[in-house]
């Protein structure tokens, strides 16, 4: 596969990168389906168009790592054999990310809110000794119920981390129901500005917004840590998963699996790729 390094052809790359990941969960017959394919074009953006070699990118929603996984693939780090043991046992590529295993995965994750503490202090040391390195952190909205979560967005604010990029996966649903329901909607710009955060609002399935927008974050350097909030549908092309709780952990029937294939290959790719 050819590796993408603009975003000219980044429709055909979410329509590939989803099929890969719908064969995952089909071989693995496992869930979490809907979460990562809310949050795939979100990692092709950063982790794929905008991640440097001394960049740090950090999956703190670890329910997705079928999309880490993905991308990593797509990227070099992770080999087709390897990828092929996703959830077997003995794999490396467990149903949550497992640290010391690949390159790109330095933490474990999963356990919802440890992932901007961690993305935090790396990107405090990275102050500290005085590169120019970023840190990349992918969230859920959910994950915004968390007290570490404020926690660590006030130290960032308070240590001016401007080096540090959050990106909340606003879809709306959590594994109880609908976030607003929950615990309230606390992914708003509101509460991200009154703390100090620089936060935009962007389409989180548009590559070229999503592009420009963490670009025009990251060039802002003044002291405030960054926050682009991605408005995005859980289940993403898929008709059947698009803002239906349940898939959040349901397995897909052989059946369901034909049908995904066949709309993620009609909405993203040209006739001529069909």
């Amino acid at each position: 596969m050819t590796l993408t390094t603009d975003i000219a052809d980044t429709k055909t790359l979410q329509g590939q990168l989803r099929l890969k990941l719908l064969s995952l969960y089909n071989q693995a017959h496992a869930g979490h389906i809907g979460c990562s394919l809310s949050c795939i074009d979100l990692m092709i953006a950063t982790l794929v168009l905008r991640k440097r070699e001394q960049d740090t990118f950090l999956l703190s929603k670890g329910h997705a790592a079928a999309s880490l996984y993905t991308c990593l693939n797509y990227l070099g780090e992770i080999s087709d054999e390897t990828l092929a043991t996703y959830y077997l046992n003995g794999t490396s590529l467990p149903a949550h990310p497992a640290p010391k295993q690949h390159l790109g995965i330095p933490f474990a994750t999963g356990s919802l809110g440890h992932g901007l503490p961690i993305g935090a202090g790396i990107a405090r040391a990275g102050k500290l000794i005085g590169d120019d390195s970023r840190v990349f952190v992918l969230m859920s909205d959910g994950e915004t119920n968390e007290g570490t979560t404020w926690e660590a967005a006030h130290f960032a604010m308070q240590h001016r981390l401007d080096n540090l990029i959050v990106l909340i996966d606003k879809n709306g649903l959590q594994g109880f129901g609908q976030t607003a329901d929950v615990m309230g909607d606390t992914a708003d710009v509101q509460t991200w500005n009154a703390i100090g955060f620089d936060t935009e609002v962007v389409d989180g399935h548009n590559i070229t917004d999503l592009v420009a927008t963490i670009d025009r974050l990251t060039a802002n350097v003044n002291g405030k840590p960054k926050l682009l909030i991605a408005k995005t549908i859980k289940g993403k092309g898929v008709s059947y998963m698009e803002n239906r709780m349940e898939w959040h952990y349901l397995p897909m029937t052989e059946a369901q699996y034909e049908q995904a294939h066949t709309e993620v290959s009609e909405r993203y790719f040209q006739p001529h790729h069909a």
